[in-house]
């Protein structure tokens, strides 16, 4: 796996760096996503592996099926993958675009895990006091896992908070057996 993020690295830095010179960053992730998206296909993955197809058959057959939503630098993007035979690397190009993206941005995404429902205010501080302490824009997503019994699991990135009732047990029981 770290070998395709290596390979995909440069070619998602180029288009990051493309898309935020040209003032097209938010345009540029929803289509990397929808054509990374159609490449994960079964039948897809076979084609583009195919090697009797050139790559920019294969460029024209992905951009086709992405049909409209596709712009023009995206497409020249596609290309030019098809042509060094790196279309099946989209998943994660994409994933590291989203990544330099949010980055630029100072965003973060925040999963928050809780026993129950959270009430908007209180996701709100929560929010708050993430943005603090992380000095970055919170995107929250919430769900629920009554497995927790009580607390939170907050994950940002490679950060962990486990305030969950089950994540103190198991340090406990952890703990007496030592």
């Amino acid at each position: 796996m770290a070998e395709l993020t290596t390979l995909a690295r440069p070619y998602a830095k180029a288009a990051f760096e493309y898309a935020r010179d040209s003032e097209s960053l938010t345009e540029w992730l929803p289509q990397l996503q929808l054509a990374a998206a159609v490449s994960r296909d079964s039948r897809m993955q076979a084609l583009l592996r195919n090697p009797e197809k050139d790559g920019p058959q294969l460029a024209s057959v992905l951009a086709d099926v992405c049909g409209e939503q596709l712009g023009d630098a995206v497409r020249k993007f596609l290309g030019v993958l098809a042509q060094n035979r790196r279309l099946l690397l989209l998943p994660q190009i994409t994933a590291l675009f989203a990544g330099y993206k949010a980055n630029f941005e100072k965003s973060v995404d925040v999963e928050v895990v809780s026993a129950f429902d959270l009430a908007d205010d209180m996701t709100d501080k929560l929010a708050s006091a993430l943005s603090t302490r992380l000095e970055r824009k919170i995107n929250v997503h919430t769900t629920t896992d009554p497995d927790l019994l009580g607390g939170v699991l907050i994950r940002a990135g490679d950060l962990v908070i486990d305030g969950s009732v089950r994540g103190r047990l198991n340090k406990l029981a952890a703990a007496m057996n030592l």
